[in-house]
């Protein structure tokens, strides 16, 4: 696997917005050359401006794993240019195959680095969650890919919104927190924390310690995408998607051609 040509194919395929085939499915990729190609973009990125300011756990929950036909998480970074406004209409234009999940985000205020970290660990690392929007997009054509190419692709990122609302962890049970999901006003799709591996907890834990094998670390000031508790809906010029958490809030985002 040339790790370089990779990285310049990904970044390409991002400025361009033309997709590329699955490295898998024309060579052998193993999961350390994934990350490490991933890892090369975000320093990349970081050389020309850009500023981490979280992580994202994606696959987290079955009805993605099964719409994707990925049978294990992955993981990506947040960059500062990727977050968006609840208020401003988002621009399609920037994305290839867009398409949007909705999650709860654990903002930490204590650093967590893997091997060994539990969920009493973050529990105690966490300042407060939030409702939380992910735009993902693949560089990989048709979203059809294994575990080591969305890894590589940043964990099929593409940005986030933060909503405004927020609980302690010690004011909520994460895994019987319900979800409504409405677009343009009509109830789409519901689900509960639970659906993100028994508990978002769980796969913030779970994040720590499979990034620590990369001397990474998640760390104080952070947000953490937990993971989708439903289905990823593709969006259309003019869609409107809010999602109701019950007992934590609620958060909303709008899109445009």
């Amino acid at each position: 696997m040339n790790i370089q040509e990779a990285v310049h194919s990904l970044i390409e395929a991002e400025k361009t917005k033309e997709t590329i085939d699955a490295f898998t499915s024309h060579e052998e990729i193993t999961k350390d050359e994934a990350y490490q190609i991933q890892l090369n973009i975000i320093d990349y990125k970081k050389q020309n401006g850009e500023k981490v300011v979280g992580k994202k756990i994606g696959l987290t929950s079955k009805a993605m794993q099964d719409m994707l036909e990925v049978s294990t998480p992955d993981y990506g970074h947040l960059l500062e240019n990727m977050i968006y406004r609840e208020d401003t209409a988002i621009s399609l234009d920037q994305f290839i195959q867009p398409k949007v999940e909705f999650e709860i985000g654990f903002v930490l205020k204590e650093k967590l680095k893997g091997p060994g970290v539990t969920i009493e660990d973050v529990i105690k690392a966490t300042d407060y969650v939030v409702p939380a929007v992910e735009i993902i997009d693949s560089r990989i054509r048709d979203w059809k890919f294994k575990f080591e190419d969305t890894v590589a692709d940043n964990g099929s990122s593409a940005g986030a919104i933060i909503g405004k609302d927020s609980k302690r962890l010690s004011e909520i049970n994460l895994p019987e927190v319900k979800m409504s999901l409405y677009k343009n006003d009509e109830f789409i799709d519901s689900a509960y924390g639970s659906a993100v591996m028994g508990n978002p907890i769980e796969a913030v834990a779970w994040l720590a310690n499979e990034v620590g094998a990369y001397d990474i670390s998640l760390n104080a000031g952070e947000i953490i995408l937990a993971g989708a508790l439903s289905k990823a809906i593709p969006m259309e010029d003019g869609d409107q998607f809010k999602a109701e958490f019950e007992n934590l809030g609620t958060v909303s985002a709008t899109f445009k051609n």
